[in-house]
């Protein structure tokens, strides 16, 4: 596993162990940041259920401002921690070691890109998306990893499904809010 492009590229990223933790492909990683590119520059990106942080440091790499990573695993927390560092990104960084689903209800941040991977098989992702768009940016984006056969995640209130893309046992749903004035499509 390593980060792709930008000023990290070629860095290698440790994994936490266990089977609980699947990182994303770097096929699938590169195909989900080629599809946003154009709007990482400066952004403030949140990684919820960050497990190796590989998501966010990508971001990182391609411009992102500031990350904030989230993980209940104190395993997770460390690597993330260990790449933040190997990256260089620790100084635009925060790390918390909290559960996702009690982070996005308290959190008074708002941000510009949300990347969404919960656990497979455990409903997550349908709990948590609406209530990560209220802590979006007006025109954020909202990036969902889910397994392929688990029904597509329902857009949230003022948003839009830009597209989802499909990688064998995964797809990627990636959701756009919507700006003021801009028709929502019926």
């Amino acid at each position: 596993m390593r980060v792709i492009t930008g000023t990290a590229r070629g860095r290698r990223l440790s994994a936490p162990e266990g089977l609980d933790v699947r990182p994303t492909t770097d096929k699938v990683k590169e195909a989900v940041f080629s599809a946003v590119q154009f709007e990482i520059e400066d952004a403030v990106v949140l990684d919820l259920f960050a497990g190796s942080g590989q998501m966010g440091i990508e971001a990182l790499s391609r411009g992102a401002k500031r990350a904030v990573f989230v993980d209940s695993s104190q395993k997770a927390v460390r690597c993330i921690n260990e790449n933040l560092r190997n990256t260089r990104f620790d100084r635009v960084s925060e790390v918390v070691s909290r559960d996702s689903f009690d982070y996005i209800r308290f959190t008074s941040q708002t941000f510009d890109l949300i990347i969404l991977d919960p656990p497979y098989h455990c409903g997550h992702l349908e709990n948590i998306l609406p209530m990560a768009a209220k802590k979006l940016n007006e025109g954020g984006i909202i990036i969902c990893e889910y397994e392929s056969e688990a029904p597509e995640p329902g857009t949230p209130e003022n948003m839009t499904l830009r597209k989802t893309y499909k990688y064998g046992k995964i797809n990627v749903s990636i959701f756009v809010g919507i700006t003021d004035g801009e028709d929502v499509e019926e």
